[in-house]
């Protein structure tokens, strides 16, 4: 199975049609890899533009890539059709960090027909696997880091690459995936792309529920157990969400104890994240409600 790394360049322009801006593609470029790591050959095509006849100043200062280059282009149908037949099949795509594959679903919802797709078999985010090599000689990474970034910790010379061109950054992305090329590691990162329910979970962006109505939510959700004495509370006023949460009054049928519960919903692909908290009633009456939340308790 061969290895391609895929890198896309891509522009904001306003869609009419729909009434957006999208994220539209206007480079392609890849390079393919044989299983010992050692490249095979190379893609690289400019697309045309269809929905401005000029690149943003931002994209032609970092790319390098002109309106004349643009407008020189292919579409960008062609362009994919010509890129799916260079890539060919049984193959490993993988890419510096998700944010390709996003524009992907971009430019195949806004700008293609659903029967031109990208050809991605197998897939593998780049960035994970090369972060979590890095972070395991040593290095200290605490959030996502750049591709040139990664190459410069690393020592890795990107002379003669002009960055943010998709085929150079193709090239820069082979020497930092030689650095730690292990096969049986690798096996963790490699996804089935071909999967509908890829693309589904990739596309999907968690959202705060809102509505206690929601379906998502159970009623076993709006229960509170006092923080005194572990008892059962009894909702004594009416839920009212605010900046994320839902809040009532609670009595513990217990000890009495009076107080206000908290809780938030946040729907995830696979699941709903609950989070609830109990303020003191008599907090409220004294602070500010971003005071409240420093002596509030988490109920597990």
């Amino acid at each position: 199975m061969n290895i391609i790394i895929l890198d896309l360049e891509w522009d904001s322009a306003y869609s009419v049609k729909h009434q957006r801006f999208v994220n539209q593609i206007i480079q392609i470029g890849a390079v393919k890899l044989d299983t010992a790591c050692e490249i095979i050959d190379t893609f690289s095509v400019t697309v045309k533009s269809r929905l401005s006849k000029k690149l943003t100043k931002r994209f032609v200062e970092l790319t390098g890539i002109t309106n004349d280059m643009m407008r020189a282009g292919v579409p960008l149908s062609e362009a994919v059709e010509q890129y799916n037949e260079w890539a060919g099949k049984n193959t490993l795509t993988m890419t510096w960090s998700t944010s390709d594959l996003y524009t992907i679903i971009e430019n195949c919802r806004y700008l293609l027909t659903p029967s031109t797709k990208f050809r991605i078999e197998k897939y593998a985010d780049l960035q994970s696997y090369v972060q979590n090599e890095m972070r395991s000689v040593g290095y200290e990474l605490k959030s996502q880091i750049s591709l040139s970034n990664a190459a410069a910790m690393l020592s890795i010379s990107s002379e003669g690459l002009e960055l943010h061109r998709a085929k150079d950054d193709c090239l820069l992305s082979v020497a930092l995936l030689k650095r730690f090329y292990n096969t049986d590691k690798m096996q963790n990162y490699i996804k089935d792309a071909t999967n509908p329910e890829f693309f589904r979970r990739l596309a999907f962006k968690s959202y705060t529920l809102s509505n206690l109505k929601d379906d998502n939510i159970k009623a076993e959700n709006l229960v509170f157990k006092c923080d005194k004495c572990g008892e059962v509370a009894k909702c004594i006023t009416g839920f009212k969400y605010r900046n994320g949460w839902f809040s009532a009054n609670f009595r513990c049928i217990d000890c009495r104890r009076t107080f206000i519960g908290r809780v938030s919903f946040k729907k995830t692909y696979d699941d709903l994240i609950v989070k609830k908290k109990i303020v003191d009633i008599k907090a409220v009456e004294k602070k500010d409600e971003n005071a409240v939340q420093d002596v509030s308790k988490t109920v597990q």
